[in-house]
C-alpha cells in the first residue's frame, strides 16, 4: 500500500508531491555519493497545505513526510518513493520517525515556547534518515508572536529540513509564511471516494458507510465516527432536530442551553481519563509520596498542568460545538436545496421529512438568514464569546 493511499480524491496534489518526492531523492541520493545536484527542482524546505476540514491535509502532510524518510530498494530501480512498506515509510505513518516531529495541539493555540523548541529541533540534521520533517497540523492557531518565531525558520532553514504547515486557508497563516512557503491546495473528497476508503480500509458495511459519507458532505474524519460511534449517531440526531423546537423563545432558550450542556458533557467524558492519567504521571515524575503528599516547590508545576487541562476542555467543547453548529448548517443547505428545485442530492436523507415542511413552511431568504445566523454563532465561539449566549442568539435568529 502506497503512502497516498489514503489521500482521498487529491490526485492533484498526489502528483505534485509525488513529483517532489522524487527529486528530494535525486538530491540526497546525489550528497550521498557526490555527484552534482540537478538545478531544476519540484522540492523546496516549506509547505504549506490547505483546504476545507475533512480535505485531508494533515494526511497529506504526513504522507509526503512518509514518502521523503523511504528508504524502499525499489527506487534505485525507478521507483517512487512512498512504498508504504518500508521502516521510513511505516514509522513515520505511525508516527514514532526519530526525524519526524508531527505538532498537533488540544489546545485553542500555540504559543512562542512550544514554537522556540520546535525551531531549535528544525535546525538540527537527520539523526538517522534523510530529512529532519517538521509537521505542523494546527498552523492556522500559531499565535501572533509564535508565527515571528517561526518565520525566522522558515526564512533561513537548515539544508536538510522540511516544514510542513496545514491550515484550512491562507488567511490563517501570517503573510510573511505563507509567502515563504509552496502552497498546495486540497478539495473536498467526493462522497463516493469517502465511503470507498470507508468500505476498504475500516471494513464497515458498504450502505453504513456510504451513508456517513454523504452525511458529512464528504468530512473523511468525520464520516468514520459517524459510521462506527453510536454516541455520534445519538448526537447529531439530536442537532437535527433542533429546527422543529425553536418555535417560540421557550423552545429557543432550551434547546440552547441543551445544545451547550451536550458539548460541556462531551468535553468532560474526553477529558476525564486523560486528566488522571496525566496528573498521576506528573505527581509520580515529581516525586509524591505513598500518601498523595506533594514535596514543596511542586505547586507550580500542579498548577501548569491544570490550567493546560483547563484550556483542553475548552477546545475540546467548543469542536464538539462546532461540529453540531456544522450538522445544522448541512441542514438548513438541503431545506435551501429542495426551495430551489435544486439537483443536488441532499446530505440528510434520514430526516427528510423534517426538511420538506420548513422548506415548505420558508422562503430561501429566510433559510440562507437561517443560515447566516449559524455562521455567525461559529464566529462568535471562534472569538471567545460565551458559548451559552452564543448559541442562545442563533436560536433565536432561527425563529420562525
Amino acid at each position: 500500500m502506497a503512502v497516498w493511499d489514503d489521500l482521498v480524491g487529491q490526485s492533484k496534489v498526489e502528483e505534485q508531491l509525488s513529483a517532489a518526492a522524487r527529486d528530494a531523492d535525486t538530491f540526497v541520493t546525489a550528497h550521498a555519493t557526490g555527484q552534482p545536484v540537478p538545478e531544476a527542482s519540484k522540492m523546496t524546505h516549506a509547505w504549506l497545505f490547505t483546504g476545507p476540514p475533512g480535505s485531508g491535509r494533515a494526511t497529506a502532510a504526513r504522507a509526503f513526510a512518509a514518502a521523503l524518510q523511504c528508504v524502499s530498494p525499489d527506487r534505485a530501480l525507478g521507483g517512487a518513493p512512498g512504498c508504504g512498506f518500508c521502516d521510513g515509510c511505516h514509522t513515520t505513518l505511525i508516527g514514532t520517525h526519530a526525524d519526524v516531529e508531527i505538532i498537533r495541539t488540544d489546545l485553542l493555540s500555540i504559543g512562542v515556547k512550544e514554537t522556540r523548541a520546535l525551531v531549535r529541533r528544525a535546525q538540527l540534521s537527520p539523526a538517522g534518515g534523510r530529512w529532519q520533517i517538521i509537521v505542523m497540523e494546527d498552523a492556522d492557531r500559531l499565535t501572533e508572536g509564535a508565527g515571528n518565531v517561526l518565520l525566522k525558520a522558515v526564512e533561513e532553514p537548515a539544508p536538510r529540513t522540511v516544514w510542513l504547515l496545514c491550515a484550512p486557508s491562507l488567511e490563517d497563516v501570517l503573510p510573511t509564511i505563507r509567502s515563504r512557503c509552496r502552497h498546495l491546495t486540497l478539495r473536498t473528497p467526493p462522497v463516493e471516494a469517502v465511503a470507498d476508503l470507508l468500505v476498504r480500509r475500516d471494513g464497515i458495511e458498504p450502505e453504513a458507510a456510504h451513508a456517513a459519507a454523504r452525511a458529512t458532505q464528504g468530512h473523511i474524519d468525520r464520516a468514520r465516527r459517524l459510521a462506527t460511534d453510536e454516541r455520534a449517531r445519538a448526537r447529531r440526531s439530536v442537532v437535527l432536530k433542533l429546527p422543529l423546537r425553536v418555535g417560540d423563545v421557550g423552545g429557543c432558550l432550551k434547546a440552547a442551553q441543551e445544545l451547550v450542556d451536550a458539548a460541556a458533557e462531551d468535553a468532560k467524558q474526553a477529558a476525564e481519563e486523560v486528566d488522571v492519567k496525566e496528573t498521576e504521571e506528573l505527581k509520580a515524575a515529581l516525586g509524591a509520596t505513598q500518601g498523595g503528599r506533594m514535596p514543596r516547590g511542586t505547586a507550580g508545576a500542579m498548577k501548569e498542568l491544570e490550567d493546560r487541562q483547563k484550556r483542553r476542555r475548552t477546545r475540546t467543547q467548543r469542536d464538539s460545538l462546532d461540529l453540531a453548529l456544522t450538522d445544522l448548517t448541512g441542514f438548513y443547505r438541503d431545506v435551501l436545496a429542495l426551495q430551489l428545485s435544486s439537483t443536488t442530492a441532499l446530505a440528510n436523507t434520514d430526516v427528510r421529512d423534517a426538511i420538506e415542511r420548513i422548506a415548505a413552511d420558508t422562503t430561501p431568504e429566510r433559510t440562507l438568514r437561517r443560515i447566516e445566523a449559524v455562521l455567525a454563532c461559529r464566529e462568535a465561539l471562534d472569538r471567545n464569546v460565551a458559548p451559552l449566549l452564543a448559541v442562545e442568539a442563533m436560536t433565536m435568529s432561527l425563529r420562525g
